[in-house]
């Protein structure tokens, strides 16, 4: 039975939530009214940043005359697919580097080159390679998250308590014992931290990969729309990317909550 407390304690946390998502609510209305009013005075060119009116109005006609529903599905495989790739090579990688750290203490260097070089400069050769597809824009994504992802998880691994560490091997536990009882579990809200880091990653990578050579998704859109100077395409195809970005990340923190129960 829950003490009065408890229950209290409860309520005050319910509370809490409401507000927090009240005030989040409050400055997204604020923000949206603001915009119209400032576009409709022309106090800002209505010409360059839209309206939200603008914008619903061209949605509409992007759902109904450029198969909008399309180019979202595009757009979403093409991260789905990145990201599994992208996420799953990058945990490998990482166990391969914390468990041979020789390894890693020789490929250090050319993974740190790796993440600073511009990924847009290799996008004539990936072209060239993959050929102007998907195959492109997912091998662009592909490299956008993948070193990020691997620094990211391998640095979780080296960040357990090393008394854990000795204890498993007082204990004598295997190398592979103890990476799947203690290594990776340890590492939990890393590799949570990862995906969110992946995720938007692999967002910008699969825009600039549409950007490049895509013939449909909201990369495309946006581009098209700046090609036919018709802005409220762009700023329209912007708002989708931001409401999929939300979506996604909602998505990630419901898997983190889920993985750390």
């Amino acid at each position: 039975m829950k003490s009065k407390e408890y229950i209290l304690y409860l309520k005050k946390l319910k509370r809490e939530k409401i507000k927090i998502y009240g005030l989040q609510l409050l400055i997204l209305v604020i923000f949206l009214v603001s915009w119209e009013l400032l576009s409709k005075y022309k106090i800002i060119n209505p010409f360059l940043f839209s309206s939200p009116s603008n914008i619903i109005k061209t949605i509409k006609n992007l759902f109904l005359n450029y198969n909008l529903v399309e180019h979202i599905f595009t757009t979403l495989y093409e991260i789905f697919i990145a990201f599994i790739l992208g996420i799953t090579l990058s945990f490998i990688i990482a166990i391969i580097l914390y468990e041979f750290k020789t390894l890693n203490k020789v490929i250090d260097p050319y993974l740190t080159m790796l993440n600073s070089l511009p990924k847009v400069a290799l996008g004539p050769l990936i072209i060239i390679i993959a050929g102007a597809n998907t195959n492109s824009i997912i091998v662009m994504a592909l490299l956008i998250n993948l070193i990020v992802g691997v620094m990211c998880i391998y640095n979780g691994f080296n960040n357990i308590d090393p008394d854990l560490i000795k204890l498993f091997k007082t204990f004598k536990a295997s190398r592979l014992t103890t990476l799947f009882k203690l290594t990776i579990p340890a590492s939990y809200k890393t590799i949570i931290s990862s995906l969110k880091l992946n995720i938007s990653m692999t967002l910008i990578g699969v825009i600039m990969g549409e950007f490049l050579v895509s013939r449909k998704g909201i990369g495309y859109l946006i581009i098209y729309g700046t090609q036919i100077f018709n802005l409220n395409i762009v700023m329209s195809g912007i708002i989708i990317l931001i409401i999929i970005s939300f979506i996604i990340y909602k998505l990630v923190v419901y898997l983190e909550n889920k993985l750390i129960k």
